[in-house]
């Protein structure tokens, strides 16, 4: 999947009154990161510094708040179980 322009995603974010500011933080976090990777598909993440970037300290929150923008269509997420391998997550703007 193709990374989107960051001003349709604020338009969707805009629109969609199911998200609070979690999930624009995880979001924006994703997006700092997949800037930072100069990735325009699939981008590399690690838990820890999706909650540095976004300032969520509590893991029950970032759980349940990144689980919610897989189950809204927002992220594909697919976690790696190697210790060596980051997970991956594609961004996806309807």
């Amino acid at each position: 999947m193709e990374l989107h322009r960051i001003d349709e995603v604020f338009v969707r974010v805009q629109q969609d009154q199911r998200l609070k500011a979690w999930h624009i933080a995880l979001l924006l976090a994703v997006h700092v990161m997949a800037l930072q990777q100069g990735r325009k598909s699939r981008i590399q993440v690690s838990r820890s510094r999706l909650m540095l970037l976004s300032h969520i300290t509590s893991l029950p929150t970032f759980h349940k708040y990144f689980t919610q923008l897989q189950q809204m269509n927002y992220i594909i997420y697919r976690p790696s179980y190697h210790p060596g391998m980051r997970s991956e997550i594609d961004i996806i703007v309807l």
